[in-house]
């Protein structure tokens, strides 16, 4: 991966902070993508010269062109692209307003969209797109029904985009986090003992036993952007400690039990 060159999208924090990381101590220039100055900033102290940090909405056509430019004036064309901005909370069917069904789609989704539609003019041949999606495209979760179906989109344009851009050598693969330890899923207001805390429980009915990290998926990102996943193209590794297998092999009320689990973490 030395001196290839890559575009994260929601590069602050959880799996898109990881994967940079993992990503410029390959050898690759990054180019990243957040809205949080101060994080961008001290992501850009901390991963040195390697790292191009560009603040931007991915929900804004505007932002997106003006990011594309400011790529191909640091880095060129892309070899890479992970569009990995996004967000998890629950839409109970009775309670989600129209504005969090918005604020969901459009970053989740649209975003994703419109991230691709930008940046596909830069990418070189034979270049990797990753997405990302979820554990929760496969499985029928009460009280997640947008942050499922946003990923389940997500999951179908890893399919669709590979046909379309087939004739450029594009990959386009999805990587499927289960459930992974990142920000996202603290409390507001707790502290980081209560938050471990009530991490507990779910963690301890996912078969491997715990919770994924965010460098669990980071280096399943590296696989796919990497020489070494060239014969996927459309696919998906799913990387949740075995929650799905765990769904055929003890049946729903186990998974009901973890999304119970899950939903007391107001994710």
């Amino acid at each position: 991966m030395k001196d290839w060159s890559a575009l994260i999208t929601g590069a602050t924090s959880g799996i898109g902070l990881a994967t940079t990381r993992l990503f410029v101590e390959e050898g690759a220039r990054v180019a990243v993508v957040g809205r949080d100055e101060a994080r961008m900033e001290a992501l850009r102290q901390s991963s040195g010269e390697r790292v191009v940090p560009i603040l931007g909405d991915v929900r804004r056509v505007d932002d997106l062109h003006r990011i594309r430019d400011e790529v191909v004036q640091a880095l060129g064309s892309l070899d890479i692209f992970f569009p990995n901005a996004g967000v998890a909370y629950a839409t109970p069917l009775a309670d989600t307003t129209e504005a969090q069904y918005d604020t969901l789609m459009d970053i989740n989704v649209k975003g994703v969209f419109l991230s691709m539609q930008a940046m596909a003019l830069i990418l070189s041949g034979g270049a990797s797109v990753i997405l990302n999606t979820s554990w929760l495209n496969e499985v029928g979760t009460p009280g997640m029904s947008m942050l499922s179906a946003s990923k389940a989109a997500v999951r179908s344009l890893a399919r669709t985009w590979s046909s379309e851009l087939l004739a450029r050598r594009i990959r386009v693969n999805a990587v499927s986090p289960g459930a992974i330890d990142t920000p996202i899923l603290d409390r507001r207001g707790a502290t980081p003992e209560e938050n471990a805390h009530a991490k507990q429980q779910p963690a301890s009915r996912i078969p491997v036993g715990r919770l994924g990290t965010a460098q669990d998926i980071a280096r399943a990102a590296l696989f796919l952007a990497s020489d070494d996943s060239r014969y996927m193209l459309g696919a998906e590794i799913v990387v949740d400690g075995g929650v799905l297998d765990a769904v055929t092999v003890v049946g729903g009320g186990e998974i009901r039990r973890l999304v119970l689990c899950f939903e007391r973490l107001a994710i």
